[in-house]
């Protein structure tokens, strides 16, 4: 349970670094927003290497259901836009692809 925490962490500091560089890109805010990206995509990295995974591979593509998670959450709480039927239906999908990567080499004779 430890590494969705890990996941989930490392999904908001990427999202928030991303985010600072879209603002900054694309929203045409001041150049000072790129500092709180870096930041923060360093504390991403950091904390995805807390994930208990015997490959960085696969830890890396479970993390990716977490993300998605997140990212529908970023937009719903701090976009403040209604996510469509289209993202749950999407993000349950991936949530579910995401659980397989993670969950099988438990189940897994090779």
């Amino acid at each position: 349970m430890l590494n969705y925490l890990w996941f989930f962490l490392a999904a908001l500091f990427e999202i928030a670094g991303c985010y600072a560089f879209w603002m900054w890109l694309r929203q045409g805010k001041s150049a000072l927003w790129v500092i709180p990206a870096l930041i923060s995509l360093t504390l991403f990295a950091l904390l995805l290497t807390k994930v208990e995974a015997t490959y960085a591979g696969r830890a890396y593509a479970a993390y990716g259901g977490i993300y998605i998670v997140a990212s529908i959450g970023w937009l719903a709480v701090v976009e403040r836009v209604r996510p469509l039927g289209s993202d749950w239906l999407g993000l349950g999908l991936c949530v579910i692809g995401a659980s397989v990567i993670l969950f099988g080499p438990r189940f897994s004779n090779g």
